[in-house]
């Protein structure tokens, strides 16, 4: 089969395990979606050395393989997620402040999304912001995403989601602290932490 540079192709395969691949001429990379009742499959990206980095895709956002999240039933997220899982990151709800199981937690880690596994906040860009919700002042790379949230007419929001399953976070704000001076004020249900 030929292959041409700096395109993608998708084979069928039966791998149920996250592998990634990489030799001085090319990235390999498999992801694992089987818990979804979707397809399974391994995306091959091959990138020529020296190629300008203007024509790559950036590699700070976690690929997601090509799955549609959207094609994702309800039914299917009830029974990957716990309920208030399920309230939080698909129905766009809020748990109650100081109640989450992160809220004050000051343990190093890597906090991924509860629903693809995507790496959203480092534990060192957490803050104690007072308002009883895990508060970040940076996400990882491009993994989080925001977008105008009008649900509450007199008080429009900067809601925050996850850039590869479009999982509900929290919202942002701009009354954070140095550099960025945002607030990632993020649901910890919508959180798994990774300690190091």
């Amino acid at each position: 089969m030929a292959v041409r540079i700096g395109h993608t192709i998708s084979l069928p395969t039966t791998t149920t395990t996250r592998k990634t691949f990489v030799s001085s001429k090319t990235q390999f990379q498999s992801l694992p979606f089987s818990s979804f009742g979707l397809p399974k499959r391994v995306s091959f990206s091959v990138r020529a050395m020296g190629s300008s980095a203007s024509s790559q895709r950036p590699d700070n956002i976690q690929e997601a393989g090509k799955v549609n999240y959207a094609s994702v039933s309800d039914d299917e997220w009830k029974k990957r997620l716990s309920a208030e899982q399920f309230y939080i990151t698909r129905q766009k709800g809020t748990e109650r402040a100081f109640t989450g199981e992160y809220w004050n937690t000051k343990t190093p880690g890597t906090y991924h999304c509860i629903c693809c596994d995507t790496p959203l906040f480092e534990s060192s860009t957490k803050f104690d912001s007072g308002t009883g919700w895990p508060s970040y002042y940076q996400p990882i790379g491009n993994n989080v995403k925001s977008k105008l949230d009008l649900s509450i007419i007199f008080m429009p929001r900067e809601e925050v989601l996850c850039a590869v399953c479009d999982a509900h976070l929290g919202h942002v704000f701009d009354d954070g602290p140095p550099p960025t001076r945002k607030r990632y004020c993020i649901n910890s249900a919508s959180l798994k932490l990774i300690s190091k």
